[in-house]
């Protein structure tokens, strides 16, 4: 079984920068480094990010703050769909066992606000 090669921040930074620079091509950095294009590009992708120590592009931030805000977008309407399902099921539970939700009854599932 092959061993992991696990590469400093530093070198990563610098492959990445001499990309940019456009000093060497993609094909030539991957063969005087031994690493495969996809690697090349995935530490791209980091760079661009900020996450070697440097200042990530304006881009990259933006695209960060979508992708948490989709997140965040996702996870609540999952808990907005539990809680109207919720709610469907205990008003159907408290209409089939005959009480009325008009009636003076305390015993409303919506009634006094707290969890049970």
């Amino acid at each position: 079984m092959r061993n992991q090669r696990s590469f400093s921040l530093e070198f990563k930074r610098g492959v990445v920068e001499e990309l940019l620079s456009g000093e060497s091509s993609p094909a030539q950095l991957c063969r005087r480094h031994n690493i495969s294009s996809s690697l090349l590009y995935h530490w791209k992708r980091q760079y661009s990010r900020g996450k070697f120590d440097n200042e990530p592009t304006e881009e990259a931030a933006l695209k960060d703050r979508i992708e948490k805000l989709e997140r965040l977008v996702g996870r609540l309407t999952l808990e907005n769909e539990f809680l109207k399902r919720g709610l469907k099921n205990r008003l159907s539970q408290f209409n089939r066992n005959g009480k009325s939700l008009r009636g003076g009854n305390n015993s409303s599932p919506v009634s006094g606000g707290g969890v049970d």
